[in-house]
């Protein structure tokens, strides 16, 4: 779009699908280079630069990077400065405060009485990992209640993975405009300068800063070539632009710290692109459930929307795991989520409805941490409902969880430890269960 104007309403953006897939797209008819990615000369004096998001040796099939063509080298900044605004965001190594052991749990971030746009609004519940070295994650929640207004954010430590949970978001990037509300959840890859503008009153919700190997779709195995999340849903961007001749501040996180800049232009003047790292949405309510039709509940793993894998073949950096609505159909089976201890650690969120082995407490907006080896499953009251129902088939709706799962441990950051949204009778739901009575053994 052109003119002095802002990138325009989203109501209606176009935008293309497939996941991973090499595309081209230009706002302007001729601005896109033919059989060349960086020609002598651009059309229109544009600039051309590439974006990479993993290393250029990196092998075919992973290799991601696209081309930009835009108004003005986004080179063309002064030096950036310490970000003075008092933040609560935090990044690997996550070391201010003690390693707990211990379940936690919290209640929804507070939404703001004072302006707080998306980046200011940003607090981090915990990590894993570490920047400089790319692995692992953090983990954040927002509660805003204005749009940013002249001003982006990126990220050079990790890939942003943002889940609505209240309020739709309309996302303007430098390779177009990304509307994504609750049930929907975004992609930013690395680096990429984004701001968040706010459509229907104040937003609440998560972001996942992956430090590790990009996102990717799982492997199905035995599940054949469909189901889970079908790479046709992913929807990315097509080329919108700002001519915006406006001061703009740049804020970067680099290094687990914010620092600032600012152009006297918009960043977001990218007139046309093609490559296959883009920002991308995707409909939870497409996820094509995969689930038992004989008995047992199986693994979460049968869940997973995306994942950025390891070092260790099937063990992931960080799983994105989804607990959508379902039939529950396993005879004789205990069919919420049992009760386990796990290698990987789980930080659990919930979009809207009931959790389904959470029967109170877990409040939409929430959080809970189950970290490696930490016994955890329903509590006293979902189990009692659960070892009692009648096995009809049972469809589960009007629900939506998640949960960012890691083989690393999260670590809490001092504000996740001493917030009064801690719930720290958390523990008590897994009282009051009755000792099992083997034969012979008299009640007690």
């Amino acid at each position: 779009m052109m003119g002095s104007d802002p990138i325009g309403p989203s109501e209606g953006t176009p935008m293309q699908s497939g996941f991973g897939n090499h595309f081209a797209s230009e706002a302007v008819p001729g601005a896109l280079p033919v059989g060349r990615n960086s020609p002598q000369k651009v059309a229109f004096g544009l600039y051309a630069e590439q974006l990479s998001g993993t290393a250029f040796t990196a092998p075919r099939h992973e290799n991601r990077r696209s081309w930009l063509y835009r108004m003005r080298p986004s080179a063309m900044h002064p030096p950036f400065t310490p970000y003075s605004h008092d933040t609560l965001i935090r990044s690997g190594p996550f070391d201010k405060a003690p390693s707990s052991p211990n379940r936690l749990r919290w209640n929804p971030l507070l939404l703001p009485q004072d302006p707080v746009d998306f980046i200011d609004s940003l607090v981090t519940y915990a990590g894993n990992g570490d920047v400089g070295a790319g692995f692992g994650c953090g983990i954040h929640g927002y509660a805003a209640n204005v749009s940013m207004v002249d001003r982006a954010f990126f990220s050079a430590d990790g890939e942003i993975l943002v889940v609505p949970q209240q309020g739709a978001l309309r996302i303007v990037t430098e390779l177009g405009v990304l509307p994504v509300a609750p049930l929907q959840v975004a992609v930013i890859p690395r680096g990429m300068r984004f701001r968040v503008e706010l459509i229907d009153g104040p937003a609440r919700g998560y972001v996942c800063e992956n430090y590790g190997t990009p996102f990717r779709l799982p492997d199905l195995g035995p599940i054949g070539s469909n189901g889970l999340a079908n790479p046709r849903d992913f929807k990315a961007t097509v080329a919108a632009f700002e001519d915006v001749e406006r001061p703009t501040q740049i804020v970067q996180k680099y290094m687990a710290g914010l620092w600032t800049t600012t152009q006297d232009h918009s960043p977001f003047d990218v007139v046309a692109w093609h490559g296959n790292l883009a920002p991308m949405r995707y409909d939870l309510t497409r996820f094509n459930t995969i689930n038992s039709v004989s008995f047992d509940h199986p693994d979460p793993s049968i869940f997973t929307v995306l994942t950025s894998p390891s070092d260790t073949h099937g063990t992931a950096n960080i799983d994105f795991v989804i607990f959508p609505p379902r039939w529950m159909v396993a005879e004789d089976t205990f069919r919420p989520p049992w009760f386990h201890r796990n290698v990987m650690s789980e930080f659990m969120g919930l979009i809207h409805g009931e959790y389904d082995a959470k029967a109170e407490g877990f409040a939409p907006g929430g959080a809970s941490l189950h970290n490696c080896m930490s016994s955890h499953g329903p509590d006293a009251q979902s189990y009692a409902k659960a070892v009692s129902a009648d096995l009809t088939p049972q469809r589960i709706t009007d629900s939506m969880a998640f949960m960012f799962e890691s083989r690393h441990a999260f670590r809490p950051t001092r504000w996740a430890m001493d917030t009064p949204l801690l719930q720290r009778d958390y523990d008590a739901c897994w009282t009051g269960f009755e000792k099992a009575q083997l034969p012979g053994m008299e009640q007690a």
